[in-house]
Parts: structure tokens; C-alpha cells; sequence
């Protein structure tokens, strides 16, 4: 069903900020995993292990989860739609591997290190490290090929409007 045009508009602005908000927290999860993990008092790390707790329980999932949500709105209510173009499929599959590594791996481990922390033994994570980091570089990707739309369509997206079929080409002179 088609979005109008107001609605899309309004979908787009809060999809897009949402998801440059999940790049952002991203990024501030691998400074705080940076801090913690270089800090040189156990007080230290355990507060920066509880605010990534905070981050990861109550800003990180739902946002990824609005990001997706609003991504597949939109695919689904313009003319872009959900399989059409293989550009969308990678955002969706990349995004759906990241909500679930969101929640399996990231916020176990951040509540982990942080009950650590306030038990007194705050321990340091290199997972911790690597999830943000790859992460970010994920969003960015997602960012780069939402803004260039690269690789065309899929099958199920068929041909562009317009286009002539490989075997008309011959019959109406047009060089393959």
C-alpha cells in the first residue's frame, strides 16, 4: 500500500535519524569500551561498564529496533519495495543480524562486565571493543549504500520501466 507523499516524507526524516542516532550510540559504545577497558581504577571502569549497560538496555535496542521497523516501512510502502532491489535486501539482512547481535552478544555482555564492576572485580572485554567497532563500520556501510543504491535490481524486481528485453535489442537495431 502507498505511503502519501507527507507520510513518506515524515517516515524518511525519523527512519533516517533514527538510524544516524544507532551510528551515533555505536560510536560512543566503542569510546566508553576504549575507557573502560584503558581505565586505571577499577571506580572508573566500573562506572563506564554500568553506563554502557544503561546505553545498551535502554537507547541501543530500541533504536536498532525503530531503525528496522522504519526501514521496512518504507520499503514496503513505496515503490522501492522490500525484495525488489538487492541494495535493500543487504540492508535487511545486515540490519536483522544486527538487532539480533544487539541482543545475544552485546547486551549480555555489557551487563555482564557491568555486574562485574559492581561486585568490585571489573574485568576488561575485547568483545566489547570489537562489537562497537564492527558495528559502526556496519552503519556506515548501510549509510553509504542507502545514499548510492548500488547492484541494480533482483529478480524478483525485474527489469527498470522503460527497459527493452535482451532479445528486442536485436530486432530493433540497437547494439548490445
Amino acid at each position: 500500500m502507498p505511503l502519501s507523499r507527507p507520510l513518506r516524507r515524515a517516515l524518511l526524516v525519523v527512519h533516517v535519524a533514527v538510524s544516524v542516532g544507532w551510528l551515533r550510540l555505536s560510536a560512543g559504545l566503542l569510546a566508553l569500551g576504549i575507557t573502560g577497558s584503558t581505565a586505571g581504577s577499577a571506580a572508573a571502569a566500573a562506572g563506564v561498564y554500568r553506563a554502557m549497560r544503561i546505553l545498551t538496555d535502554f537507547l541501543v535496542l530500541p533504536v536498532a529496533l525503530a531503525s528496522l521497523a522504519g526501514g521496512v516501512v518504507l520499503s514496503l510502502g513505496t515503490h522501492w519495495g522490500l525484495a525488489r532491489h538487492r541494495w535493500i535486501v543487504t540492508k535487511f539482512r545486515l540490519t536483522l543480524a544486527a538487532v539480533g547481535l544487539t541482543v545475544c552478544a552485546l547486551r549480555p555482555g555489557t551487563a555482564g562486565l557491568a555486574a562485574a564492576a559492581v561486585a568490585g572485580r571489573p574485568a576488561s572485554d575485547p568483545g566489547l571493543l570489537a562489537t562497537p567497532a564492527v558495528s559502526s563500520a556496519r552503519y556506515l556501510f548501510l549509510t553509504a549504500i542507502s545514499v548510492l543504491k548500488p547492484w541494480g535490481r533482483t529478480r524478483r524486481g525485474g527489469r527498470p520501466r522503460g527497459a527493452r528485453p535482451a532479445g528486442n535489442r536485436e530486432r530493433t537495431g540497437i547494439p548490445s
